[in-house]
């Protein structure tokens, strides 16, 4: 199988490592087209004023291509231009911290996956509850098997299939579950801070109150300890308030 892997976590992360080595150890073509740099947050997020570059990453075991852009500059470029034939699967991950309920429109990790997956491609979004991993060679090598495990002829095109790992030792996981994004949001916060010359600045804080998480969802999954499987799709029309304004606009 070819595989395009991407992330947002950048081309030197942990997670985007241990899941190259995972792939390469199974058999697969894999080709790298990550970020330079840290891009967790930027979401779909592309470039569009600056140029493009790369710079190629060989290493020993590694080997990859870094952009200076975004993780769905990543997968747009590889597509159209970096890869000399379209991959039969793309994942991105995996990623240091959650990608859960809200998280998924922030995440740059889901991002990437999102855009091969409006080109039709099979797509995973691969995410640990570690924000600072050492290691995740385990999780990767779970990710590779959960991948050969699923059907992709029976899931509709265009989706994300969207992986978290609970904290901790993958043996200690409870299972997988599929489950659905919580619908609880964050409350923010920015702490109000002085630099060294005195300048104001802030700095994002915040949680998800664990009293607003739905039970069965991905999150509460998670924090249970279980490895959560959610299929997403991006068709944001709202088809019960479609119906809505089409009787209140009836001329």
């Amino acid at each position: 199988m070819f595989v395009l892997l991407t992330n947002d976590d950048g081309i030197r992360a942990v997670g985007l490592r241990s899941l190259y080595a995972a792939l390469v150890a199974a058999g697969h073509d894999v080709r790298v087209i990550a970020p330079m740099n840290q891009q967790s947050g930027v979401g779909h997020s592309l470039t569009v004023f600056t140029p493009l570059r790369v710079q190629r990453i060989e290493e020993p075991g590694f080997s990859g291509t870094g952009l200076f852009g975004t993780p769905t500059d990543c997968v747009k470029l590889g597509l159209a231009s970096l890869l000399d034939r379209r991959p039969d699967m793309v994942i991105s991950g995996i990623n240091a911290g959650p990608n859960v309920g809200p998280d998924i429109l922030y995440s740059g990790t889901v991002g990437a996956a999102t855009e091969a997956a409006h080109e039709g491609i099979p797509t995973m979004a691969v995410s640990c509850c570690q924000t600072a991993p050492e290691n995740l060679d385990a999780q990767a090598r779970h990710v590779v098997a959960l991948a050969g495990r699923l059907d992709w002829s029976r899931i509709p095109p265009r989706r994300v299939i969207n992986v978290n790992y609970p904290a901790g030792p993958l043996e200690q996981a409870k299972g997988i579950r599929v489950c659905p994004q919580t619908s609880a949001v964050w409350v923010n916060g920015y702490e109000e801070r002085r630099d060294p010359h005195g300048g104001l600045y802030w700095w994002l804080t915040g949680e998800i109150p664990p009293h607003t998480v739905n039970a069965g969802s991905d999150k509460h999954l998670l924090d249970q300890g279980y490895i959560t499987v959610t299929p997403l799709k991006f068709d944001f029309t709202d088809r019960d308030t479609m119906t809505a304004l089409e009787h209140m606009l009836e001329s």
